[in-house]
């Protein structure tokens, strides 16, 4: 496979990947029921304070996105979208099985998977990381411990120290 070819591939990935991301924050900032109907859907999971999570996953959605898209410290980036992915899988998804047209976690196991594997491959040449020299030292094994590592750690501490369910989902 050549160098372009590989280079694209992570790009399409990387935007894809990334602008479906922020575009689940933009929608949390700007649409429907914006942060405060987002804080009271948080609210009734079981995911209080309900507005402290909804910016902060508006926030993370949106900048781990664009982190993404442009190839910015990626496996921060993957680290933040995994972490996004893990709480939405266990809040929501969780109990309905694997697949996503039963509400199931098939979606955001996906997004995961593809975050990290980005994170271990590196950005590509195209992207801010690969300008500022840094692909090198953030990609592979290290790419894998940074995204998933960190990614699943953060949910387990966000989880375990704000997610309080009703007693109807417990």
């Amino acid at each position: 496979m050549s160098a372009t070819t590989f280079n694209t591939a992570l790009l399409i990935l990387r935007v894809c990947l990334g602008l479906t991301i922020a575009a689940h924050g933009y929608g949390k900032f700007f649409r429907g029921g914006k942060i405060p109907g987002t804080a009271g859907w948080f609210d009734s999971m079981g995911m209080r304070p309900g507005k402290l999570h909804a910016v902060l996953a508006a926030s993370t959605e949106t900048g781990a996105g664009l982190m993404m898209a442009v190839g910015l410290l990626t496996p921060l980036a993957a680290a933040g979208i995994v972490g996004l992915m893990v709480v939405a899988g266990y809040t929501v998804h969780r109990g309905k099985g694997f697949f996503i047209v039963a509400s199931g976690w098939e979606y955001n196991f996906i997004l995961s998977i593809v975050a990290v594997g980005i994170a271990m491959l590196g950005p590509g040449e195209w992207s801010i990381d690969h300008a500022a020299g840094i692909v090198d030292d953030l990609a592979g094994w290290r790419g894998l411990a940074i995204s998933a590592g960190l990614g699943v750690a953060a949910s387990i501490g966000q989880l375990a120290v704000f997610y309080r369910p009703p007693a109807s989902q417990g």
